[in-house]
């Protein structure tokens, strides 16, 4: 990955398009080496979670590079991270899946929901109520425990959602609006050889829950 840590630690120094078309060169190298360490992945994450293809590609898992920036403050043309997901049916399906975020000094691997539909929270949450037991047992597993600390609170509702009581024994959970998890990644430890087994160790960790969510949205 040294290619590609190399390129985007230059990028986030020279975050323009003139600097970007006369180094076009080093980001073809970079994505093509994501790409492959991408492909590189897929067939070990087939292994434990059967409703990904083994023939899942690159283009069907990594994000553009270039930034919709028509609503951001931020102009700088382009992200500083290369991504990917793995899930039933490529990047473009709201699935439950995995996700990888590689950028020097911010890297992390997790995956879950992100910014479901109303109905497919609702369902999320509403699954939760009926089986509790069987999804704090996705939390609290030896393997899931070893990488995540549980599920991110971002944008975390302040009361509980619509139908909840507050008395509930798990409204902390049910005011998630986003079912994900993430353990970061030291660059060094992207840069070792064991890389893509320590990613995929954290994947199959993840995959109880993500039978979870799936179920929950009907997939």
């Amino acid at each position: 990955m040294e290619q590609t840590f190399d390129f985007l630690k230059k990028l986030k120094k020279n975050n323009d398009r003139e600097w970007f078309e006369k180094n076009k060169n080093l980001y073809l190298a970079a994505k093509s080496e994501f790409e492959q360490f991408v492909e590189s992945l897929v067939p070990g994450i087939h292994k434990f979670d059967k409703q990904i293809s083994p023939d899942l590609k690159a283009k069907d898992c990594t994000f553009r590079i270039y930034k919709d920036v028509r609503f951001s403050k931020d102009k700088s043309p382009y992200k500083t991270n290369m991504g990917a997901v793995f899930n039933p049916g490529g990047k473009k399906t709201a699935v439950a899946g995995y996700y990888l975020h590689l950028e020097p000094g911010n890297s992390f691997f997790g995956g879950g929901v992100y910014m479901p539909e109303a109905d497919k929270l609702n369902a999320i949450r509403q699954e939760i109520d009926y089986h509790p037991k069987e999804f704090l047992k996705c939390l609290k597993a030896a393997p899931f425990k070893k990488y995540f600390d549980g599920l991110s609170e971002e944008d975390k509702l302040k009361n509980p959602p619509k139908g909840f009581d507050k008395e509930h024994p798990l409204v902390e959970i049910l005011k998630n609006k986003h079912f994900i998890v993430s353990h970061a990644i030291h660059d060094k430890q992207l840069l070792d050889k064991k890389n893509a087994a320590y990613i995929l160790e954290g994947f199959k960790a993840m995959h109880p829950l993500m039978l979870f969510l799936r179920r929950a949205s009907e997939v």
